[in-house]
């Protein structure tokens, strides 16, 4: 299960959060919430919150790789927030597909104040 929320504290910050397995349907979700706010314009922030993620579906990681390279360039900046040294790593490789600035973090609070900074 996700969350996606974008609106209450920065309108260019679009906050998801994953609960549990993170499948293909959660992904589609987190896809269409962005095409349908037209939230492509590279002025946008992500922060994924994967904390509370037990694990991931294949179907679902070959999905975020054809997002992440159609849509790399597409954002400001990228933070990851987990735990986990293997989403951590995955997040790493993730930069080579990105060209928005991707960090990972183990506290969402520096996470969020990292987005928060001018360019």
């Amino acid at each position: 299960m996700i969350t996606v929320d974008h609106s209450k504290d920065r309108v260019n910050l679009v906050a998801v959060t994953v609960l549990g397995e993170f499948t293909l349907e959660d992904f589609t979700e987190f896809e269409e919430y962005l095409i349908a706010n037209e939230l492509f314009d590279g002025s946008h922030d992500l922060l994924f919150d994967l904390r509370e993620m037990a694990g991931f579906t294949v179907d679902m990681a070959w999905e975020e790789i054809k997002f992440s390279r159609l849509h790399g360039g597409d954002f400001r900046r990228v933070a990851v927030v987990t735990e986990s040294q293997w989403v951590a790593w995955s997040a790493w490789l993730e930069k080579t597909f990105v060209k928005a600035e991707l960090r990972v973090f183990d506290d969402a609070g520096e996470a969020q104040a990292w987005l928060a900074e001018e360019a």
